[in-house]
């Protein structure tokens, strides 16, 4: 018998994975909370579109359920594994309202931006707790039942997830989730899922407050040098506040940590070379969609939604201070985007001094 999976939060990431599983052929059950995004998905499907045509598709296999027919799940086979796609500040119900459903060896996959499995964790207990990092995916629900991808796959040029346990051993529930994924996109196991989360967590912490701030795409902000060089001391600062917590952190991007660092602490060396990758054209690979390409937090922005700013960019600002290394920068990235999201600024390059 095959895995029974849920997948908890059905927006752009969570329904692009979810949707691409069922339509592999997985027993994957859709969960949402937007009544609207369930009802088009199953009258019509669920749309997935991507750069090329191959990956513009009807998901038409996968179960549905609205956040208040969970109750039927009791009557089901139970869970063997949960997605977790929740924005951060819905981690603890959402784990809490599928916990219950889940197999006697069921586990939780945190698939999600930011820094959640502790979260997920104290509701299920470590032993039930698996992360997935999913790097450079840049995915988004721009209708109910449609989301699209906005940047190439990763193939054999960048490996897109990362899937580890808390513990940082290879298990075969972490092989066989990654031989899962691994048919959307390029996918390993790690021994170093918190070095990987913080990776993540930096490259976010660069982007996603800042085009929400700004309301600018991503390739805006790069062209933009005042915002750019805004982007690279988050990244720096991340950086130092990861390392002083003792994570060995991975690549960020096509940026080795170190480099990044001094790019952000004036070594003009450093900075050179990261602003020649940075700026708009230096790819030869140029995304045919980066007029279009935002950040999950400019597109809450754009929707009215509250953001995750508190969990990314105020939580390395928190993790700063905690071990003693200053993220000014994030502090104020975070001030802004509150402001922005209260609607008590207008989202302009001028709040990043562009």
């Amino acid at each position: 018998m095959g895995k029974r999976i849920a997948v908890v939060g059905t927006g752009a990431l969570g329904g692009y994975v979810g949707g691409y599983l069922a339509h592999a052929g997985h027993d994957v059950t859709l969960i949402d909370f937007w009544p609207e995004n369930i009802e088009i998905i199953r009258k019509r499907g669920l749309e997935l579109d991507g750069v090329t045509p191959e990956e513009k598709f009807t998901v038409t296999k996968a179960k549905t359920m609205h956040l208040t027919e969970m109750q039927d799940l009791s009557r089901q086979k139970p869970i063997d594994i949960a997605f977790v796609s929740m924005k951060s500040y819905d981690t603890e119900w959402a784990t809490a309202l599928i916990k219950q459903y889940l197999a006697p060896d069921g586990y939780i996959v945190s698939l999600q931006n930011c820094l959640n499995e502790e979260r997920i964790a104290g509701i299920v207990g470590w032993g039930k707790t698996v992360g997935m990092v999913a790097s450079l995916i840049s995915v988004d629900m721009y209708e109910a039942g449609k989301i699209r991808r906005t940047v190439s796959k990763g193939g054999d040029k960048h490996t897109v997830f990362r899937v580890g346990e808390v513990h940082g051993r290879i298990t075969k529930r972490v092989e066989e989730l990654r031989e899962m994924v691994g048919m959307i996109d390029s996918a390993k196991t790690t021994t170093n899922l918190w070095g990987e989360r913080w990776s993540k967590l930096c490259q976010n912490g660069m982007k996603n407050g800042v085009s929400a701030a700004t309301g600018m795409t991503g390739t805006d902000c790069d062209r933009n040098d005042a915002v750019r060089r805004f982007s690279i001391k988050l990244g720096g600062e991340a950086v130092r506040v990861g390392q002083a917590l003792g994570y060995h952190i991975e690549k960020i991007g096509k940026f080795e940590p170190e480099l990044l660092a001094r790019a952000s602490e004036d070594d003009k060396a450093a900075l050179d070379e990261v602003e020649a990758i940075l700026r708009p054209g230096s790819n030869t690979n140029p995304n045919p969609r980066a007029d279009i390409q935002r950040p999950s937090m400019a597109q809450d922005i754009i929707k009215g939604r509250r953001t995750e700013i508190e969990f990314m960019n105020g939580y390395i600002a928190e993790r700063g201070n905690f071990i003693g290394v200053k993220a000014p920068t994030h502090t104020r990235l975070t001030e802004i985007v509150k402001k922005v999201e209260r609607k008590e600024l207008l989202p302009s390059a001028a709040l990043l001094g562009g």
